[in-house]
């Protein structure tokens, strides 16, 4: 049995997981329960795990690890964007 399979079905249930928040972010324009210090401490955490994989060649944890750094980046834009609009938009109606 090849062990990469394993990795690879981590890989996608893994990155899999991100989908669900970065689809609510976008859907309610909000972030605010998204914890932007946990946000920032797994992006680095996943940076790490990207120079591992590629350190010991291992595609399922490249691979997944690229997807999750792009998902999570989306989400920390995101976060940063809709807190600064609504800031926005409360200076104006408040």
């Amino acid at each position: 049995m090849n062990v990469d399979i394993f990795g690879y079905f981590a890989a996608i249930l893994t990155t899999a997981a991100f989908l669900p928040q970065l689809i609510k972010t976008l859907k309610t324009k909000k972030a605010d329960d998204v914890s932007l210090t946990t946000l920032i401490m797994f992006i680095i955490g996943v940076l790490s795990w990207i120079i591992y994989g590629y350190k010991i060649s291992s595609a399922p944890i490249l691979i997944a690890n690229l997807i999750t750094l792009v998902l999570n980046l989306l989400i920390l834009i995101f976060k940063i964007y809709f807190s600064k609009k609504t800031k926005i938009n409360k200076t104006y109606f408040f």
